[in-house]
């Protein structure tokens, strides 16, 4: 999954892409890298991030959306916790809803994904953007998070989301400390084993600075973000979201070349 951001302020590439011609110069050049979809958003959900009005969103987004959809097969993914910017977005081209917020941003939310058919990506987050790395919390990451997740896949069957529409995400870096990120990434095959497939976004994410204090950069996480889209594909997850599209795609080939090697031998 390639990440194209539409945003001013995005933790690692904000104001990059930030108009349409430059967003879809980007998401064509992701597609090319190997990218199986694109992920679309308009709204920063970084760390301390500030709401953002729903019209100006879906006005970041739908022109991108349409654009694209005009002009390829790929599947393409919207990234919003907003109800009614998914329903532009599918009506634009998208076919996934995207939900940092698991179907909680909004009463209608669930109703919504039902009503669109779509498949829906659900996240686990420890608060809002605004306040989430303020002080997280768990007495045990793992199990909380994959509790978490089992229970909004059954709120979502419940409410008429299709299940085989339902995904879902650890939400690394979503109200979590260093530690819990790493807990979570260790604990991969728990969420592997809920039975849903699984989306995990790691690239780039400030908790690698733990790892590595030398990365204050974000684009400068490259190894460290291959090395957990290597880890989360050992760990059966189902698709990485990643902005460094053609070296993950490479290091993925050849993960899988020499498995085969290996059971050929």
């Amino acid at each position: 999954m390639g990440i194209v951001n539409v945003t001013p302020d995005s933790f690692s590439d904000g104001g990059r892409h930030g108009d349409a011609d430059g967003a879809l110069r980007h998401a064509r050049r992701l597609l090319g890298e190997g990218a199986d979809i694109l992920d679309i958003g308009g709204e920063s959900t970084r760390p301390g991030a500030v709401p953002l009005p729903e019209a100006e969103e879906a006005a970041r987004v739908t022109p991108i959306i349409e654009g694209l959809a005009a002009s390829t097969d790929v599947p393409l993914s919207i990234d919003t916790m907003k109800p009614a910017v998914a329903r532009l977005a599918v009506a634009a081209g998208a076919s996934m809803w995207n939900d940092v917020t698991a179907l909680r941003f909004a009463d209608e939310s669930l109703a919504m994904a039902a009503e669109l058919g779509c498949a829906v990506v659900l996240m686990h987050m420890q608060g809002e953007p605004r306040s989430m790395q303020d002080d997280p919390r768990y007495d045990d990451v793992v199990r909380e998070v994959a509790a978490f997740l089992a229970q909004r896949a059954d709120v979502a069957l419940a409410a008429g989301v299709a299940r085989d529409n339902i995904w879902i995400d650890p939400g690394i870096g979503f109200g979590k400390t260093a530690a819990h990120n790493l807990a979570l990434l260790r604990g991969l095959p728990a969420l592997v084993a809920l039975g849903w497939p699984v989306v995990l976004g790691a690239s780039r994410k400030g908790f690698i600075r733990g790892v590595d204090p030398a990365a204050k950069d974000p684009g400068d996480r490259l190894g460290a973000s291959l090395a957990l889209a290597l880890a989360g594909a050992r760990a059966g997850v189902a698709m990485v979201r990643v902005h460094d599209v053609r070296p993950t795609v490479q290091a993925l080939e050849m993960q899988s070349a020499l498995a085969g090697e290996a059971d050929d031998g």
